[in-house]
Order: C-alpha cells, then structure tokens, then sequence
C-alpha cells in the first residue's frame, strides 16, 4: 500500500488563528494540539519551519499517526474538520426496546426454573433467548434493562 503524504497550507490568516488557539484563550487540549500540529505541518509560504511528523510526535504528547491524521483531515474536510473533534460514526443498534424489557421483568418476576432457588443473570439471558424474545443477549444488557427498571 503506498504511503500518502499529505501537504498542509496555511494561508497568512489560518496561521494568525490557529497561533491564537495554542497560546490563547480556553480550548480544549485536543484542539491546541491539533493547532500545534497544523502550524508545524505547513508547507506555504508564511511558514516558519517545518516539521516532521516524527520530530513533532517527539516534542507534543502524540503519535505520529495522530499527526498523519489531522493532516490528512486538514487536506480532505478543512481547517474545521481537523481541529474539533469528530463525532462518532458508528450506531449501536438497541436489543432492549421496550417489548424486551416488559418480558424480562415479567420473566424475573415469575418463579425461578426447577433445580434453581432464583434468577441469575445468566438464566434470565438465556431464558430470553430460548423464547425467542431476541437473538442473543448478554447478562449485562438483563442487568443494566433491571436495574433500570427497579
């Protein structure tokens, strides 16, 4: 796979700015961060020196894909992009709806299997799959939809 670099430039105003975030004001360390990295990333004419991604990931408390990173945010989404963070792109679909739920906490409230004195977790897991109230299910998700619901 061939290794992409990507060149940062900085116009006179985005350097003012980003100089602004990493020695003023309240922000978050992330976004100075990434300000230090972008200012020693640029390649344009107003830059004072470039750095490697190594030299800077030696200096600032990052790794040097870190640093990979914010360039490659910085060529493809803009200056925005590579200095806030990113929001989460995965969804996590729910198990527990609330048909789930009302038949877990009837379940628990009934009584316990032969040969068991109560419910477990686990036996509360597994009665619900072996009535096909859902797929699978881990005795965390039981713990978390009970303790909501007492």
């Amino acid at each position: 796979m061939p290794l992409i670099r990507y060149k940062v430039t900085l116009e006179k105003q985005e350097r003012e700015m980003l100089k602004e975030i990493a020695t003023r004001g309240k922000h978050t360390s992330q976004k100075v961060l990434n300000a230090l990295i972008l200012l020693g990333s640029d390649e344009g004419r107003f830059q004072e020196q470039k750095l490697t991604a190594k030299q800077m990931a030696s200096v600032l408390p990052v790794s040097m894909k870190k640093v990979d990173r914010i360039k490659r945010r910085f060529v493809e989404h803009g200056l925005e992009a590579a200095l806030n963070k990113q929001p989460p792109k995965r969804q996590y679909l729910k198990k527990a709806d609330g048909d789930f739920e009302a038949h877990l906490v009837a379940l628990s409230c009934s009584k316990p299997p032969p040969g068991h004195a109560r419910w477990s977790l686990r036996l509360l897991a597994d009665k619900m799959v072996e009535f096909n109230y859902v797929d699978s299910v881990s005795y965390e998700t039981v713990r978390r939809v009970l303790k909501k619901t007492s």
